[in-house]
């Protein structure tokens, strides 16, 4: 007759297989979030469309007048909503973003700020 396997036996099987998904999960992260580019514009979107860009590496305060008034404040190559008029003023309270592709959303006020341009990579994808 067949041994059965111990409870011992499954919970350290386990335990591997929690350490091997988080360990491939970690690489993962890692190479995702190394593969995002610095950006070279800082785009303004209301309701879907552009409605100004400015660029990242050149300091300056802006005022948003879209909807309702917002602060933007681009710094050192980064941008950030430093004011804002909305009730809940989440999109102050947003992180700073400067890799392409971050944005900084005001629901209130309809209004995207989203960073884009940034260099091309080498390589898009891998054909066979």
């Amino acid at each position: 007759m067949e041994k059965k396997p111990t409870s011992k036996n499954i919970r350290r099987n386990d335990i591997i297989l929690i350490v091997g998904v988080l360990l491939v999960g970690a690489v993962l992260f890692i190479v995702i979030a190394s593969a995002k580019t610095d950006g070279a514009r800082v785009d303004v979107l209301v309701n879907g469309d552009v409605a100004e860009s400015y660029p990242l590496r050149e300091d300056r305060t802006v005022e948003l007048a879209y909807n309702g008034h917002n602060l933007l404040r681009i710094e050192d190559g980064t941008a950030t909503v430093t004011a804002a008029d909305c009730p809940d003023k989440l999109c102050v309270k947003q992180r700073t973003i400067s890799k392409e592709g971050e944005t900084i959303v005001c629901l209130p006020h309809r209004v995207v700020i989203r960073i884009s341009g940034g260099e091309a990579s080498g390589m898009d994808g891998v054909v066979r």
